[in-house]
């Protein structure tokens, strides 16, 4: 069971509890799951609980002991715990973290976007200045993953340099004929300019800190060094990539299923988990940042157990190995996929 399928097991359990009179609530559009923090149980949690208490006229336990006992009784639920203050602690039946990798790879590049158009339409007005109108082009992006129908305008013409080496676009400019909510980040500094950094490592520069912190445009961003967090993303994307051509070599292929116990905690399962809810927030506060740090947290998690994906000197291709091989290739889609919504290029060869 997938993150998305999972939160809407848990919708499904709490309409459960509300039509059998159980909690007088309104059920909301989706319910958050997410990975459990270190010490946590089970391998999935969910606030909801909390989030219903004070409608539900119940103390969180109790809100969140109804639902527990509603999704034990789902099929893909082995067991629902309520933990701490009110929290839910799910654990799958079979292999989650197979579902997770099927997952990704059925969708490619469009895992976390939105099936279907929401019919929601947002209007983008941005100043004349170029970080505002690279955020406004990347928040677009992301936006029309999530559904929506996106318009960007500036209050004046973008200076051709910004759509020719940045690739940034608007759909009108000039003062808008009524007031719009103005996407406002903190301008880039005077200099260094950061069009000299080219396409790729300009976004980033202008994407990845803040709308509140004021921007790096130095050369850093250009370094293939791992104090560069857009050099760790590319290179970890380009390194998946590797493993499969080498394991291609070697005559295996990829093929999803749980990662082995003796791996412990696997937190790129929870970072790939986690990035459909990245987006939608991403999405929801006009933040391409959210993604850009999101996507660093997933390639970091990746580079730290790469070295265990291929077989070494004599061992044979195992079954562990082609899921961590299959997990290699979810990741790889994903930074890319993420890259693609920043309008960053994800290179197959670094």
């Amino acid at each position: 069971m997938t993150p998305v399928e999972l939160s809407r097991t848990v919708l499904r359990a709490l309409r459960a509890a509300v039509d059998a009179g159980e909690l007088a609530v309104a059920v909301p559009e989706r319910a958050h799951v997410e990975r459990p923090r270190p010490g946590g149980r089970g391998d999935y949690a969910s606030n909801l609980a909390l989030r219903l208490a004070r409608e539900a006229g119940a103390p969180p336990l109790r809100v969140a002991g109804i639902l527990a006992a509603q999704l034990a009784a789902e099929p893909g639920v082995a067991r629902a715990d309520v933990t701490g203050p009110g929290f839910l602690s799910i654990t799958l039946d079979g292999e989650p973290g197979a579902g997770l990798v099927r997952d990704v790879l059925a969708r490619g590049e469009r895992y976390g976007h939105a099936e279907a158009d929401t019919g929601e339409r947002v209007q983008l007005h941005v100043p004349y200045e170029l970080r505002a109108v690279v955020v406004a082009d990347s928040a677009r992006r992301i936006l029309r993953s999530q559904g929506a129908l996106v318009r960007v305008t500036c209050d004046a013409a973008p200076d051709p340099a910004w759509g020719e080496v940045l690739g940034v676009r608007v759909d009108g400019h000039g003062p808008p004929p009524t007031p719009l909510p103005t996407l406002r980040p903190v301008p880039a500094p005077a200099h260094p300019d950061p069009l000299r950094l080219g396409r790729d490592a300009a976004r980033w520069a202008l994407l990845h800190p803040a709308a509140h912190d004021r921007p790096d445009t130095g050369d850093g961003h250009l370094a293939q060094r791992e104090t560069n967090p857009l050099f760790r993303v590319r290179y970890a994307h380009a390194r998946t990539r590797a493993l499969l051509r080498n394991a291609a070599d070697l005559g295996f292929a990829p093929e999803p299923g749980d990662v082995p116990a003796e791996d412990g905690p696997h937190p790129l399962l929870g970072a790939l988990g986690d990035h459909p809810a990245v987006l939608a927030a991403a999405a929801r506060h006009r933040a391409p940042d959210r993604l850009a740090r999101h996507l660093v947290i997933t390639a970091d998690a990746f580079l730290a157990g790469a070295h265990t994906v291929l077989p070494r000197g004599d061992e044979k291709p195992s079954a562990a190995h082609r899921a961590r091989l299959a997990l290699a290739e979810a990741t790889g889609t994903v930074l890319a996929g993420g890259l693609s919504l920043l309008g960053i290029s994800a290179p197959a060869y670094l």
